[in-house]
């Protein structure tokens, strides 16, 4: 097959793009060759630089391509979505749009943004969407109009040009630009006895997927026609709570400390996360292992060493400096521990 990823240089896009292409696939990249990716695309693999909000202006040069498949990782907004469309709609025979957990009305409730019960159930693909619009309008001013409910439904709404939609968890593992390891790696590297944790945060589930068991999905919902017209979730089978996610990073680095939790009436505001702790984030992810075959390619351990040993290679620039733990021990002194 011909494969296009429009992005595909940062993050998850070079697994899947070097996955593809040792599968024998012809892939193609459209990016803007800012990042350290676009310089070590794996050999063979067709490069085009380019911004996608001039989209319209590749269409001769994605036509010479021939793409069967357009896999867009960063659709964010309606007009990315549309812009998509109108640019492959006689090019392409598919578009594989990825999609995150956060178009569910339950991930709106976490944020505060959603009114309604809540749910201890596992999400399903037909779980209920956000109803507010532009749900980080606000609170991120680069994404103003982001909406992943709005780019669904463009992308599941052409008969001319099929769509499939995976919804991500949250994803970590090496290059992972957000560093969600790092901060709790770096208590443990600095022999910090105890990590304190607001007791709701701690108890809190939020579904995750590692990068390369990420990719692994992408290649499969884009090159079997029976992901067609379909939506997929992708994620770990065991969604594990804030206090388990950060006992498992210590496991594996060897940490001999303790999660310790506290209320969080005594806990200082600013360490008190702002958001509703109640509802947890658990997908469902039967459906791709049962039509597509999904499953994780290593264990849960295997790539948390891999994740730490990218993290201890690849600290962020902002990592703190000094004596930043002297509020954290005060806090531990009044809580006798």
């Amino acid at each position: 097959m011909k494969i296009l990823f429009l992005g595909g240089t940062r993050f998850i896009g070079p697994h899947a793009v070097r996955r593809l292409a040792e599968s024998g696939h012809e892939v193609a990249v459209f990016n803007r060759g800012l990042s350290l990716g676009a310089a070590s695309l794996p050999q063979g693999v067709v490069s085009i630089t380019g911004d996608r909000a001039g989209l319209g202006e590749y269409r001769e040069t994605f036509r010479s391509f021939a793409p069967d498949v357009v896999i867009d990782l960063f659709p964010y907004t309606e007009a990315d979505a549309r812009l998509v469309i109108e640019t492959f709609q006689d090019i392409a025979s598919r578009v594989v749009a990825i999609s995150s957990c956060d178009v569910y009305q339950a991930f709106g409730r976490v944020n505060k943004i959603e009114s309604g019960p809540i749910t201890n159930e596992p999400l399903t693909e037909q779980s209920p969407l956000c109803e507010k619009r532009y749900p980080f309008r606000g609170a991120r001013p680069d994404r103003e109009y982001y909406d992943k409910v709005l780019v669904e439904q463009v992308v599941m709404g052409q008969q001319s040009l099929p769509g499939t939609i995976l919804r991500l968890p949250m994803v970590y593992g090496p290059h992972d630009y957000q560093h969600r390891v790092y901060p709790y790696l770096q208590q443990m590297r600095d022999g910090r006895p105890f990590i304190l944790l607001e007791e709701g945060f701690a108890s809190w589930r939020w579904a995750r997927g590692y990068v390369e068991d990420i990719a692994h999905a992408i290649c499969l919902v884009a090159t079997d026609d029976r992901a067609k017209n379909q939506i997929y979730h992708v994620a770990e089978e065991q969604c594990l709570s804030m206090r388990e996610w950060i006992e498992r990073i210590g496991s594996v680095y060897g940490w001999e400390g303790k999660v310790i939790t506290a209320p969080a009436a005594e806990l200082p505001t600013e360490w008190v996360p702002q958001i509703e702790t109640k509802q947890h984030i658990q997908l469902d992810t039967a459906k791709i292992r049962r039509e597509l075959g999904y499953t994780e390619q290593a264990t849960a351990e295997e790539y948390m060493r891999r994740t730490i040993a990218w993290e201890l290679d690849h600290p962020p620039e902002n990592m703190l400096q000094g004596n930043h733990y002297y509020t954290e021990d005060e806090l531990l002194t009044k809580l006798g521990v």
